[in-house]
């Protein structure tokens, strides 16, 4: 896969999410794994989950899309809003096989300040 290919799938994913067009970028195989909360989906399940989601999907932004060939990481920032637990940031490998999604492991952060101590060392955050 390349990057170009990579990218158009996770901003389909992602502007305006839509569970069914995103069932269709999975494998028949795929597995979709959220190590923070032990859940574990087939293609089927997230489309389910996807559909019942308390308050419909988070507004979503891409950060940054990382790798080659089959194996790519994607870094996000999902909003969920104030009412639904606010923003979190999201890590999500992706696997590919025969150009859909065949493995997918998604990963939450929420953001937190950083101690004062460390000012002193840090670089100025990208925007």
């Amino acid at each position: 896969m390349t990057e170009d290919e990579v990218r158009r799938i996770v901003v389909e994913m992602t502007t305006d999410p839509d569970a069914e067009r995103e069932y269709e970028l999975r494998h028949p195989d795929c597995l979709i794994d959220i190590p923070q909360s032990g859940e574990r989906f087939d293609r089927e399940g997230m489309l389910e989950m996807q559909r019942n989601f308390p308050g419909g999907p988070p507004d979503m932004n891409l950060k940054r899309l990382a790798g080659e060939g089959d194996a790519w990481v994607a870094e996000l920032e999902s909003d969920y809003g104030d009412e639904r637990g606010g923003v979190f940031n999201v890590c999500v490998i992706l696997e590919f096989k025969e150009g859909k999604i065949a493995r997918e492991t998604r990963y939450y952060a929420e953001p937190f300040e950083a101690p004062e101590q460390r000012a002193q060392w840090t670089l100025p955050a990208e925007g």
